[in-house]
């Protein structure tokens, strides 16, 4: 037998086995469920010990000799600590360094990625219907969230106007969601139709 077409029919098998949650939980979903989780866990360990590891920890440490990279590694070494409880509190340094130096990554990527080009943008607007109407979008969103002072008068209808914005935008993003998730639902009924069943040419 054609080792593709096997490959293709548990792909097949396991993507119905997916779908037919859509009737209630069952077996057949749980077994697919746990083999994605099960591969997802097995590839992601690899990946992290090739490419993480290895690549950036014992090869600079032990074949370069960067003894800085000690640092990292008894970082990594205090997480394991929380299966010892006598002496679990250690992961917690590890842990506050991850978190603050992301955070402070993770501040400075969005500042220069998205809040400075975007207040730039709100400036430098053409004054056309569009550049209007960003600039009083974002104004009135702003105002909306300004709980200083009581939202009446042209204060609250600006705050009002900035609701109407802040549901479309949050409208557009779930109707963007639900169309990624429809290609994802045509591009498996593809896969069944075309690639498994040859019902369609």
């Amino acid at each position: 037998m054609n080792p593709e077409f096997i490959g293709i029919t548990i792909a097949a098998l396991l993507t119905l086995c997916i779908y037919s949650f859509l009737y209630k939980d069952n077996p057949f979903y749980k077994f697919a469920e746990h083999i994605f989780a099960g591969l997802s866990a097995g590839y992601y360990v690899g990946l992290v010990w090739h490419s993480i590891i290895k690549q950036q920890l014992i090869g600079p440490l032990f074949e370069e000799r960067q003894l800085l990279f000690i640092i990292p590694a008894l970082l990594g070494a205090l997480m394991f600590t929380r299966f010892i409880p006598k002496i679990a509190w250690l992961s917690r340094i590890s842990l506050a360094f991850v978190m603050g130096n992301t955070a402070g990554i993770f501040l400075i990527q969005q500042l220069h990625g998205l809040v400075l080009p975007q207040v730039r943008n709100t400036f430098t607007v053409a004054l056309n219907f569009s550049g209007v109407v960003i600039i009083v979008g974002v104004i009135s969103t702003l105002i909306y969230f300004y709980f200083s002072k009581e939202h009446k008068g042209i204060l609250g209808l600006t705050a009002g106007l900035g609701i109407w914005f802040i549901m479309i935008s949050f409208g557009a993003s779930f109707g963007y969601t639900v169309m990624a998730r429809v290609s994802l639902l045509i591009g498996r009924a593809q896969f069944l139709l075309i690639n498994w069943l040859h019902l369609i040419k």
